[in-house]
């Protein structure tokens, strides 16, 4: 408990003070709970003295009492106002500086970390367990402060006036705390349980959502929802399971505190007819059986949560820490753009994909990259983008390793295209210009222009200002196409990759797409990942991969008049291209 109390604070780094201060606040919150009941009782005992015959009552003590009893709860929630302004907000900025954090991790470390751990683990964790950080995290530790600050205060009050009386509030505090203590491990014990429960049912609901087309192309509704129906009873059941593990110590917690709260009033009233206590310190007493415990008894509710608390937090910490991969990385500034491998291999996991991978690519020339399918031409494209390191060689860009570069630095060198076009659920002038965020509009639409997208996208209802679905789930392929080569053109890197830019694109499509490519690859260094004879042939080296290796090299009139994979690859093409109905 104390641990996980100890880490949330050290969690709130700058906004420690504020921290602090709004415990202060919340001591003198307490105090001024306390004295009203002081003032009551002693109010009250006036009255049932004079009522006896003793001592007249004094009838503007009515309005003083009242006054003074009214100040008391003015300020009693002043400080709890200033206590609330202090912290409440506290946890909000530090989950929003976190998750900002980890999406800037995410960006610099290797790709291979996407594939030991799957996106529903990632989005759970920056949600769900962020989110217990954000609505739990400082209102645990003002519950449990706050609560042991209270009964503290009330302690003290009755300690002055009858230390054996306190003993019994003490024993009761005591005994509930080591039940506290019980929660807290039962907690801690089943919060690994509880968040992999959470991450698999996160995982079965964006596996189903994903899966939904070929679902229903298939007519297997009931197959599919299975695992998603698995997953929500597996997460219902865990949670029930948890919720009854803690009832008993809760109950005992809850228990003791009730207990204790009796035994004070028993022991006030006893020492009140035995003579052994005046009437005002009675009454004080038995309001205060009522109020000494109420800070303690939600300190259960906290306690529920800090194994929760503590397994988001090692999973925030996890994701801090995860090797960045241009962490030893520079700012540095080319002044050409070779591109050279030198004995390069590459591996996922214990698989090697690439074996000795060797060339240079000059700048401002262009090199396709042909062979089967797995042979680990997308591979060769990845290692050159940084978006893994390879295990053996190097890759040099500018005469520079690329491991030297930040992957910032690095990556504004180089646009890419992708077969498998990815836009985002926003507006079309705000996804090309994504590939430079300070161009203009006018910068924006020339780019959509020479990208031969700007006709397609002055017919949408909005225009460029009109909203495109997740994924660009709203326009076609070659649509999507051409948008991601506009970004592309607009992002104006010295080093073009395109991975199958053209590969499914529609005949009507693909003339307007080439005269694109064309105008984005002018004066650029350009790689290319390609099946179409036309891209191939008009290339100016042209690198042949097979399991892995460069099994060929040269251009397209060197390498056909020798015999090999590549004169077998164009023979095989041109008879597909060549097919008629």
């Amino acid at each position: 408990m104390f641990k996980t109390v100890k880490r949330i604070i050290n969690w709130c780094g700058d906004f420690k003070g504020r921290l602090y201060i709004g415990f202060v606040f919340s001591f003198f919150s307490t105090w001024f709970a306390a004295l009203p009941v002081m003032v009551a009782a002693y109010t009250i005992s006036m009255l049932i003295e004079a009522a006896r015959g003793g001592k007249a009552f004094e009838t503007k003590w009515i309005g003083l009492s009242i006054a003074i009893i009214a100040a008391f709860v003015f300020l009693r929630f002043l400080f709890t106002y200033l206590q609330a302004r202090f912290q409440e907000t506290i946890s909000y900025e530090l989950v929003a500086r976190d998750r900002l954090a980890i999406g800037e991790a995410l960006k610099r470390v290797s790709l291979g970390y996407f594939q030991k751990v799957n996106t529903g683990n990632i989005l759970n964790s920056i949600t769900t367990g962020l989110q217990t950080l954000e609505t739990m995290g400082i209102r645990m530790i003002d519950s449990f402060v706050g609560g042991y600050l209270n009964f503290l205060c009330i302690f003290l009050c009755i300690a002055v006036f009858d230390f054996r009386t306190a003993l019994i509030a003490l024993a009761g505090a005591a005994l509930s705390f080591l039940f506290l203590l019980s929660i807290s491990r039962h907690s801690v014990q089943n919060a690994p349980v509880a968040a992999q429960a959470g991450r698999d049912l996160t995982n079965a609901a964006i596996e189903y959502a994903r899966g939904l087309p070929v679902v229903k192309s298939f007519g297997q509704g009931g197959a599919s929802m299975a695992a998603m129906s698995k997953a929500c009873r597996d997460n219902r059941d865990i949670c029930l399971k948890i919720e009854w593990g803690y009832t008993p110590s809760n109950c005992m917690h809850l228990f003791a505190l009730k207990t204790a709260g009796v035994a004070l009033m028993a022991a006030a009233a006893y020492l009140g007819l035995s003579g052994k206590m005046e009437l005002q310190f009675v009454l004080m007493f038995m309001f205060f059986s009522f109020s000494i415990f109420a800070g303690l008894e939600p300190i259960s509710d906290s306690a529920h949560v800090l194994g929760i608390i503590d397994n988001a937090m090692n999973q925030l910490d996890a994701l801090k820490s995860e090797h960045y991969i241009d962490r030893d990385g520079k700012d540095i500034s080319l002044t050409n753009h070779d591109i050279c491998f030198q004995n390069v291999c590459f591996g996922y996991d214990s698989r090697e994909i690439l074996h000795e991978v060797d060339f240079t690519v000059p700048e401002k020339t262009s090199t396709a990259i042909v062979g089967p399918s797995g042979s680990g031409k997308t591979t060769i494209c990845n290692l050159i983008s940084r978006f893994y390191d390879v295990q053996k060689g190097s890759i040099r860009i500018g005469g520079h390793d690329v491991k030297e570069f930040t992957c910032d630095s690095l990556l504004k060198n180089i646009s890419m295209v992708f077969q498998n076009v990815y836009l985002f659920q926003d507006t079309v002038f705000n996804n090309i210009q994504f590939g430079n965020p300070k161009a203009t509009r006018e910068e924006v639409i020339a780019a959509a222009k020479a990208a031969r997208c700007h006709d397609f996208i002055m017919a949408l209802p909005e225009g460029y200002d009109t909203v495109i679905g997740e994924g660009g789930s709203t326009l076609s392929g070659g649509e999507k196409q051409r948008i991601s080569i506009a970004r592309a053109m607009l992002k104006d890197a010295s080093i073009i990759i395109l991975d199958e830019a053209t590969a499914s694109i529609d005949p009507e499509n693909e003339h307007l797409i080439q005269e694109a490519l064309s105008a984005l690859t002018r004066n650029k260094t350009v790689i290319t990942i390609a099946h179409r004879l036309a891209t191939i042939e008009q290339a100016d080296q042209i690198l042949v991969i097979d399991n892995g290796r460069v099994v060929q090299k040269g251009t397209h009139e060197e390498l056909i008049k020798q015999e090999g994979k590549y004169k077998e690859f164009i023979r095989i093409r041109e008879e597909a291209e060549g097919w008629r109905l």
